[in-house]
């Protein structure tokens, strides 16, 4: 790994600040870890997703997977490292804080159609493939987790034996997604996870739950896909920012868990991964978000520094060697 730690080392500033704090565990107050950060928040690339954060929310959610949302430009951006002090980042969040429902949960702008169950008007409300992120991303980047607590506390009520459903705001009429009502929706699940990892211990049951049922749609994929989510040819491409449900996003969020670590199921996801290294053990993208132009893992010709990172960081995490 460390001809690859090297490697990284030499990209874009982003991409050396996660690798010297997460692969290389320096502290964050070590002087050259400290100026990739200044680097970072200095790339052009990285303004332009921050000055974007200033028009929140963005456009009208009418479809989840669309890459250009604002809250998944604001989930990226945690998952480098900005953080809620960082220049303009508190007015941002000061926005995002504003729309909360009447249980407590921060909402978004929705348009769920009638056909679907919907009012089929522009509404702020919530669901669990979205707002979760919301969640994530703003204790990710510092948000204390008391300002957030109430919400946390209904999402993480929604648990069932399975995994988290699909489920949202009563604001939302009669919608429910295109799957069997005892099924969870394996993309909410996971973005449950991604919040839920990000308070410790406070909430291991459900996160144990949600985690095990992830495990068991991978482990029946091949004869159930619950709310229309394969796991087949597109699922197992390597493809960021993390946006939709893929393996490379479902590893790197069970990866965190310890008692998923040495499970087979989730181990069979590794081997799918590690297969897909060149000679030298880098990994190049196989799907792209087209939104995304201009950043190393938005091409399909060469190694992305920043796809190579989230695979050696989930090897880290798990202790198997790249």
């Amino acid at each position: 790994m460390s001809d690859s730690i090297a490697w990284l080392l030499g990209s874009e500033p982003y991409i050396r600040y996660r690798t010297m704090l997460d692969l290389q565990e320096r502290s964050p107050e070590d002087s050259e870890v400290l100026h990739a950060r200044t680097e970072m928040l200095a790339m052009p690339l990285v303004k332009s997703l921050l000055a974007d954060l200033y028009s929140w929310p963005g456009d009208t959610i009418t479809n989840h997977k669309k890459a250009t949302l604002h809250y998944h430009k604001l989930a990226f951006l945690a998952d480098i490292g900005v953080q809620a002090d960082d220049p303009g980042m508190q007015d941002s969040i000061g926005r995002i804080l504003e729309h909360v429902s009447d249980q407590g949960v921060l909402e978004l702008p929705l348009n769920i159609p009638i056909v679907f169950g919907g009012t089929g008007n522009d509404q702020w409300s919530w669901v669990l493939c979205d707002t979760p992120r919301l969640y994530a991303s703003l204790l990710k980047m510092g948000v204390p987790q008391a300002t957030l607590q109430q919400g946390l506390d209904v999402l993480s009520s929604l648990v069932r034996d399975n995994g988290f459903p699909c489920a949202g705001s009563p604001r939302n009429g009669r919608f429910r997604g295109p799957g069997k009502q005892s099924d969870p929706c394996p993309y909410a699940t996971l973005m449950m996870i991604s919040a839920l990892l990000q308070v410790g211990d406070a909430y291991s049951a459900e996160l144990g739950t949600a985690a095990e049922g992830l495990l068991t749609l991978w482990q029946h994929s091949r004869e159930h896909a619950p709310y229309l989510f394969k796991t087949g040819t597109d699922f197992r491409k390597l493809k960021a920012p993390f946006v939709w449900y893929d393996i490379l996003h479902v590893a790197d969020a069970l990866s965190q868990i310890n008692r998923v670590k040495t499970d087979p199921r989730f181990l069979e996801m590794i081997d799918i991964i590690r297969d897909k290294a060149n000679s030298d053990g880098l990994y190049t993208p196989e799907s792209i978000w087209m939104a995304w132009k201009g950043w190393d893992f938005a091409q399909k010709k060469q190694p992305s520094p920043w796809i190579t990172f989230l695979v050696l960081r989930i090897f880290k995490r798990i202790g198997v060697h790249a």
